[in-house]
């Protein structure tokens, strides 16, 4: 599909969801997570489609929900919809999502593999455990000896294996990431379609992770790869700034044709 059939197809109908990965696709991917933040042009894109009449953004995060109203600069009266934890937290929020309602008994269990986990990265410089409100997420991006990256990968994967076999693990860009909570992206998306009425929903994303709601778009749809890596898209983007453009020609061409 090419990228002016899409925007022709979503221009049109009558009532838009944009759901987004953050990281890697509005933000780029740096060394510390915390300071992540859209790009300019991602940002003025994402404000101007959610100003469009019967057009809504959503946020489609593995981060925690905490973390990503961090990043996103998201507040109470942010027009912007949020799905994190790949859709096991939301917001507005659900009340089902919150990690006080979960059996004490699993948190106990994440925080004990979380400690073993953190130990076995110890010994790897630049490794390190992000917790989350369900799990914990290995990071090597900063680690400088890929063999030892590769042993802390291997030395975690054998911990949950044996602790934890039926966590959701998820492999991404120089992430391991394991949950007690089993939705993906593809359940978030749908829960957002049900939410908004959507008539048509555009997905773009970056990593593998983000595979899971690309297979899952119904005719009507339009995913979008952002650079590189096998994918179920049909359209495909260089980058940060080329979606951006994507998303401001989509917000012009949808605001036009609707007054």
């Amino acid at each position: 599909m090419s990228v002016d059939d899409a925007l022709a197809r979503l221009a049109v109908t009558d009532r838009l969801l944009v759901a987004l990965d953050f990281d890697g696709t509005l933000a780029p991917l740096i060394d510390e997570p915390m300071a992540a933040r859209m790009s300019a042009p991602a940002r003025a894109a994402v404000d101007a489609l959610a100003r469009v009449p019967a057009t809504t953004v959503a946020l489609v995060s593995g981060r925690t929900l905490r973390d990503l109203r961090i990043i996103a600069e998201h507040d109470d009266d942010s027009p912007l919809l949020l799905a994190g934890s790949h859709g096991a937290e939301q917001w507005p929020p659900s009340g089902s999502d919150d990690a006080s309602t979960v059996d004490v008994a699993l948190l106990a269990l994440r925080d004990r593999l979380r400690a073993r986990a953190e130990a076995i990265a110890a010994g790897v410089p630049g490794a390190w455990i992000e917790p989350k409100e369900f799990g914990f997420a290995l990071h090597t991006r900063l680690a400088t000896d890929s063999a030892g990256a590769r042993s802390a990968h291997d030395g975690i994967a054998r911990l949950m294996e044996a602790e934890a076999p039926t966590w959701r693990r998820r492999d991404g860009h120089d992430i391991l990431e394991y949950a007690f909570r089993a939705e993906g992206k593809d359940g978030a998306v749908a829960r957002l379609r049900a939410q908004t009425e959507a008539t048509a929903v555009l997905f773009a994303g970056d990593d593998v992770t983000d595979e899971d709601a690309l297979r899952s778009l119904e005719p009507g749809d339009v995913g979008v790869r952002v650079g590189p890596g096998e994918t179920a898209a049909r359209v495909r983007v260089a980058g940060i700034p080329e979606l951006a453009a994507l998303l401001t020609r989509l917000a012009h061409d949808r605001d036009t044709l609707r007054e």
